[in-house]
């Protein structure tokens, strides 16, 4: 399984090593955003094999998806077929945006992965004046994720109004959007972790913050 994932992981990197690691569109198009690991890096909490069917198949249905209905938005004139085209450029595009962020906001544990920022960050100032602390914010997310009626993501954003820090749910594939800035994204589609911790999904949500990448979420609350 390891040297699968190994050998798997080199082809995907001598594949796009022509592209920008940061790089999400290309001539217009959306492309697959590399990774930063490999598919077994946040292994024992999220699957290798879960990583990889996350990554290869469903991400790029939503790229593949966005990218034929935007050619077929350009193509036509007619508007009753642009106005139905546009939940498929939404929910297509929004698995898109969603997922490159998600990737963002995950990390090895050898890479700093499940590290809580120093007293003087930032964002640890933010969340303890919010929440209290950094686990009574993971707790308040948590069961929001478990009140998720079918398919969705929970988010920790910030108001780019009052600076103020938010817990919000995003239904399917919805974007976060003005004036809200994502932070960190838990993914609740069953795709994300079923074929490891099958029906009992809380313990998902449990594992993930051993893997969440707070200094990319710091970086993004600093931006």
């Amino acid at each position: 399984m390891a040297m699968s994932l190994l050998r798997t992981s080199a082809a995907r990197r001598a594949m796009m090593s022509t592209r920008s690691s940061s790089a999400v569109y290309a001539r217009g198009k959306a492309t697959l955003p590399d990774l930063d690991y490999d598919f077994g890096a946040l292994e024992p909490y999220i699957s290798g094999q879960i990583m990889e069917l996350h990554y290869t198949k469903h991400h790029q249905t939503y790229v593949n998806g966005y990218n034929t209905a935007i050619e077929k938005f350009d193509s036509t004139s007619d508007i009753k077929s642009q106005i139905e085209l546009q939940s498929l450029i939404n929910f297509h595009g929004g698995g898109h945006i969603n997922h490159s962020l998600f990737w963002k906001n995950l990390a090895p544990k050898s890479a700093g992965g499940g590290e809580l920022l120093g007293p003087k960050s930032p964002l640890s100032k933010a969340i303890e004046g919010k929440y209290g602390s950094y686990d009574k914010l993971m707790g308040t997310v948590n069961a929001q994720l478990a009140a998720i009626q079918g398919s969705g993501w929970t988010w920790i954003v910030k108001d780019s109004t009052s600076g103020d820090l938010e817990i919000i749910n995003k239904a399917n594939q919805d974007p976060v959007t003005a004036p809200y800035i994502p932070l960190v994204g838990i993914d609740a589609w069953e795709h994300a972790y079923y074929l490891q911790y099958k029906n009992v999904k809380v313990d998902y949500f449990k594992a993930i913050w051993n893997v969440v990448n707070w200094k990319e979420a710091e970086k993004r609350f600093l931006a």
